[in-house]
């Protein structure tokens, strides 16, 4: 996918959410509109930082581009399906334990720390649970074999890199739900505007990723406003021990002014920042191989 066929899915997926947004606005009111955009919005810029390992998923495993769209279609299905089972799962927790919402919020809290302060570095696929697992009932070939998942090699299904991609890709979204999710919990737990929100982000996640290839190094500061989301709705689930509410609008603004403030400062600061980094890398590479 080209990277103005990109940009205008990107943004035909967004004028979609804000379509999906005006219907709400029209058969429930602005409340629930807030909340659905809200919602949206977070799920939004938590799967930029879900798109980022993508990258270094498809890097690691050197996937052809040809074939990387196929595993993202998949991927996308699968994580449609899965967050359903959470919502409803999560919602129905929180319902009967909703002091179960503390421990989130403390989570959220925890895990934006560790993403803004955390030391960065490549992930290990050998060490994920489910590639793990999954090499236990069924051999994998260390080579493509076109776009298949699987293929027979003497007679013996073999699975292809492109499924364990495909693996990483669904396991690791889990991982994500437990952050994502939550996080949706703080705005609202209706399970229609939960679900809908994260499904119009996660529709929009292709091309949002074929985007975001090209254009990785200017979001160098969008991670830290990611952390700093997370953070702040940790803190306003916290917040309800004390009967203290957050208007909506109020985390709406203020999840919009995160998410715009970061790009702004990427965009401000964060070449100069890429070009350091990538001239540090570099400076490593020599020292460590003078020849």
């Amino acid at each position: 996918m080209s990277f103005k066929k990109a940009a205008l899915f990107t943004l035909l997926w967004f004028l979609v959410a804000m379509g999906f947004a005006a219907g709400i606005f029209h058969y429930q009111g602005q409340t629930k509109a807030l909340e659905f955009l809200a919602g949206y919005l977070i799920e939004l810029s938590l799967s930029m930082d879900n798109l980022f390992l993508f990258l270094m998923l498809f890097s690691v495993y050197r996937i052809d581009c040809a074939y990387q769209r196929r595993i993202l279609n998949w991927g996308l299905l699968g994580a449609v399906i899965l967050r359903l089972i959470f919502i409803v799962l999560g919602i129905a927790m929180v319902e009967k334990f909703h002091w179960i919402l503390y421990i989130f919020g403390f989570i959220l809290i925890v895990t934006g720390y560790k993403m803004a302060f955390g030391k960065e570095a490549e992930p290990n696929v050998e060490d994920n649970w489910a590639v793990k697992l999954f090499k236990k009932l069924m051999p994998v070939t260390c080579e493509e074999h076109g776009d298949k998942f699987f293929t027979r090699i003497g007679g013996v299904l073999h699975a292809t890199p492109l499924f364990i991609v495909l693996l990483l890709i669904e396991s690791t979204d889990l991982i994500f739900a437990i952050d994502s999710i939550p996080a949706i919990f703080a705005i609202t737990t209706d399970t229609f505007i939960v679900y809908s929100s994260n499904v119009l982000a996660i529709l929009g996640l292709r091309s949002l990723y074929f985007f975001l290839e090209r254009v990785q190094k200017a979001f160098i500061h969008v991670k830290y406003g990611v952390a700093l989301l997370l953070a702040v709705t940790g803190l306003k689930m916290l917040l309800t021990f004390w009967d203290i509410k957050v208007p909506i609008p109020v985390a709406l603004g203020t999840i919009a002014a995160i998410i715009v403030g970061s790009i702004i400062s990427s965009v401000l600061f964060g070449k100069k920042e890429a070009a350091l980094i990538t001239c540090a890398d570099q400076s490593s590479a020599q020292y460590n191989n003078p020849d």
